[in-house]
């Protein structure tokens, strides 16, 4: 028996405004996206070339954010993390880094960073 992971599923204010961030920031594109529900309700699932996780992004209507701190994240993995940081400081993003001085020093060696999406979901992004 084989188990894969499939995809993560987060609630955002803006579907809309996330899907393009996510597709601007993280490279990911649409696979595909639901009609609005009677209620209000829309779906987008969204992936990254040449991974097989997906993101399911959900608009509900009444939607509220209530998650305790460091609950929730995504992490993505790149091949060169300085590249890839310059470019998101490109689209003046704020990059969240532990340590501060991260480019010179990892945590126990490894390249880590940390974004946040519209809606203050934490993306890691770890290179690997």
């Amino acid at each position: 028996m084989k188990i894969t992971f499939d995809h993560t599923r987060i609630r955002v204010s803006n579907l809309e405004a996330s899907i393009d961030w996510y597709k601007k920031t993280c490279g990911f594109e649409v696979l595909r996206r639901t009609d609005k529900s009677p209620s209000g309700n829309e779906l987008a699932h969204l992936k990254i070339p040449d991974s097989e996780h997906k993101l399911e992004l959900t608009f509900s209507p009444d939607f509220k954010v209530e998650f305790p701190e460091d609950l929730v994240h995504t992490c993505i993995r790149v091949d060169d993390i300085i590249a890839y940081c310059d470019y998101l400081e490109s689209l003046d993003l704020t990059i969240d880094l532990w340590p501060s001085n991260w480019r010179e020093k990892f945590i126990d060696g490894k390249k880590m960073a940390f974004i946040t999406d519209p809606d203050g979901y934490e993306v890691e992004i770890l290179e690997h």
